[in-house]
């Protein structure tokens, strides 16, 4: 079995000292930026997947201590393995996965740590179970817990149910946090691009209160006239 210090040694090899100083400009980093005070290794993501491949026994002891690093590239390593433990695992072993993901969202704290995660993790466990806790987490003092909210429908979406998107849409409709402006819009626009219709209904009852990035990544594919009506206020 791979004990984290090892894979921490691992991950170490591939880091470049030069990316890492464009990865934290990048994510924002800096003081009263979404991502103060995160710091990176610099490595891509393909090699972050590779060799979470070659690591598919790691445990959930493992992906736990990994997912509390300082290291930003360490963290998404851990949801990496964190996601392939969930594809392998017993019933019981994803109960433990989803739980562990759910009191661990303070360290899940930056955009492409929710993207990438969320939707395989949260979405699919709860794809038919009870999903109260998303609409708690929409509530969620925390940015990323109001992320993890609105990007874990995104399962639910390919899987042709869009309610709680919907639903959710609705709730964060006037956070104030830029980067929920643009996952709230994100998920509208997936929505429509399997059921035009429930995206329009609801762009119709909502789009003239929409922040305006909002509102650009939800019609982002539309036919540029009805694009135009919708951003001229005349839809």
């Amino acid at each position: 079995m791979t004990s984290a210090a090892r894979l921490s040694a691992e991950l170490c090899t591939l880091a470049s000292p030069e990316l890492a100083v464009l990865q934290q400009r990048f994510f924002k980093t800096g003081v009263g930026q979404y991502g103060e005070g995160d710091v990176f290794l610099g490595i891509k993501v393909p090699p972050l997947r590779a060799l979470a491949k070659q690591h598919r026994d790691a445990e959930l002891d493992t992906i736990t201590t990994l997912l509390h690093s300082k290291y930003h590239e360490e963290r998404l390593f851990a949801l990496l393995l964190l996601m392939q433990f969930y594809e392998r695992a017993t019933e019981n072993e994803r109960v433990a996965a989803f739980d562990l993901y759910l009191d661990n969202t303070a360290h899940i704290n930056n955009w492409d740590l929710v993207d990438v995660s969320s939707p395989h993790i949260v979405g699919r466990h709860l794809a038919s179970r009870p999903r109260k806790v998303l609409h708690r987490m929409a509530r969620s003092s925390s940015l990323w817990e109001r992320r993890i909210a609105i990007i874990s429908t995104l399962y639910f979406i390919r899987n042709n149910d869009f309610e709680d998107t919907l639903r959710i849409a609705e709730t964060l409709l006037h956070d104030e946090q830029d980067l929920m402006h643009k996952a709230v819009g994100w998920m509208l626009r997936e929505v429509g691009k399997r059921d035009l219709e429930s995206e329009e209904t609801f762009l119709l009852l909502h789009y003239h209160d929409m922040p305006r990035t909002m509102l650009r990544y939800a019609i982002e594919r539309f036919p540029e006239r009805r694009r135009q009506q919708y951003l001229k206020g005349t839809a």
